[in-house]
């Protein structure tokens, strides 16, 4: 995309949009990890009499593996299948190279649905128990259940929070005919499952961003016409429209208290970034240039914003002190670089950049400015971060067709969501549910 283009399609307010409607997402893993630790994940024992409709033991096994840093033993290999602890035979797990052995029980309790789920996870090694639990749930649950089990297995053995059971936002266009399109904000589990429609439109919808507390989600939508942001409770699907201004509104970010926005506005004449109190409404101006200021983002603490401008002639990332005003150009390498998103500590930024006229996701620490670009498909964009900083999210293409894909901030683990039916963009991991 050259720069002309870019601030083009800012100043319209309008994304060129060719996506089909999805059914859930898919994980396909591309590129895996030689180094990740070896986890055998036994199937759950299941004391019922009717066939559960989740298979806890493969859910677990598909997340950890999509972290990239644990590698499941496939079920074919497996000597036996324990599902309590008299029944580990530690040398079997040692002769197949395991370091680790997770199993369970599945047990009913009572007549009203309910269920308890034990969970186990053992050294190898030491042939000692490191973590165990007893939890409850309902069939409907079970996928829930089975995404926090990989949470507590993934922090024992990494010592980083999983991100298993956080949440994915993004929209989907279905072009019905020539003249008309169907837009949706659908939001899935981390994993692309569950999918479920948050709004649905015959006008543009973009940009969708999470609340601190991801209860809610921010996004623009063209459905009077012109281009407003609006708020929307993710469960209740309660919703208002936050911003009229005449001219753009768009590109809206929470702050880290939930308590503010960030929008780009150009009600004054020039797109520029403002401040928007989510109690009192006040509107404060944050930059003043001539150039385009846009895709704002707050720092972890809540002290900066990170920012795409055109004011050095092409897209770049600045900073800019929210107290001061004063503001920092922080990327050099390569005509275009935008849509940033800090790391959850802040010590690096995640965007989009040009190399060799192909778009790419790139990291760049920020106290060394060493720039490292992470994915190797073209036309890649809209980078969003896990909340335990370990995975990027974005939009890609192959093709004419559009996926999501993920990668991890060393570059070294990759896979892809694509959809069964069409394309998908614009995706917004969501923070920790709780």
């Amino acid at each position: 995309m050259s720069v002309k283009k870019w601030m083009t399609a800012f100043v319209c307010g309008l994304l060129v949009v060719t996506q089909q409607a999805v059914a859930d997402l898919t994980i396909e893993i591309t590129q895996g990890n030689d180094k990740a630790i070896p986890v055998a994940i036994v199937p759950f024992f299941w004391k019922g009499n009717s066939a559960l409709s989740e298979d806890i033991a493969q859910i677990v096994s598909d997340d950890l593996e999509r972290s990239g840093l644990i590698k499941p033993l496939p079920r074919t290999e497996m000597l036996s299948l324990p599902s309590e602890p008299k029944e580990i035979f530690f040398r079997d797990w040692s002769l197949l190279k395991q370091e680790y052995l997770l199993i369970g029980q599945i047990t009913p309790k009572g007549d009203a649905g309910k269920l308890t789920i034990r969970y186990e996870l053992y050294d190898v090694v030491r042939q000692k128990r490191v973590l165990g639990e007893v939890i409850s749930g309902s069939q409907n649950e079970l996928r829930s259940r089975a995404h926090y089990i990989s949470d507590k297995v993934f922090e024992e053995l990494t010592g980083l929070r999983g991100a298993f059971s956080t949440k994915i936002a993004y929209i989907t266009a279905k072009r019905e005919s020539n003249t008309r399109t169907k837009y949706e904000l659908k939001v899935a589990d981390a994993d692309g499952r569950r999918e479920q429609i948050i709004l649905q439109s015959y006008e543009p919808l973009l940009s969708p961003s999470w609340s601190p507390d991801a209860q809610y989600l921010a996004y623009v939508s063209f459905e009077t016409g012109r281009p407003g942001v609006y708020l929307q409770n993710v469960f209740s699907g309660k919703r208002r429209q936050l911003t009229a201004f005449k001219g753009l509104n768009g590109a809206p970010a929470w702050s880290p208290d939930g308590s503010k926005l960030v929008v780009t506005l150009s009600k004054d004449g020039n797109p520029e970034l403002y401040e928007i109190n989510l109690k009192t409404y006040k509107v404060r101006r944050l930059t003043r240039h001539y150039g385009i200021d846009t895709e704002a983002e707050w720092s972890p603490d809540g002290k900066k914003l990170i920012f795409t401008s055109s004011r050095s002639g092409g897209p770049q990332i600045y900073q800019i002190d929210i107290a001061s005003g004063e503001t920092t150009r922080l990327t050099f390498e390569g005509n275009y670089n935008a849509r940033a998103r800090y790391s959850p500590d802040g010590s690096e930024i995640y965007f989009v950049h040009q190399k060799d006229g192909i778009f790419h996701i790139a990291a760049q620490e920020l106290s060394e400015n060493r720039l490292r670009v992470l994915t190797q498909t073209p036309l890649d964009e809209s980078p969003s971060v896990s909340p335990n900083g370990s995975m990027l999210i974005y939009a890609t293409q192959e093709g004419q067709r559009g996926y999501l894909g993920a990668v991890s901030i060393d570059g070294n683990i990759r896979y892809r969501l694509p959809s069964q039916l069409g394309d998908v963009r614009e995706p917004a991991w969501s923070p920790f549910l709780n």
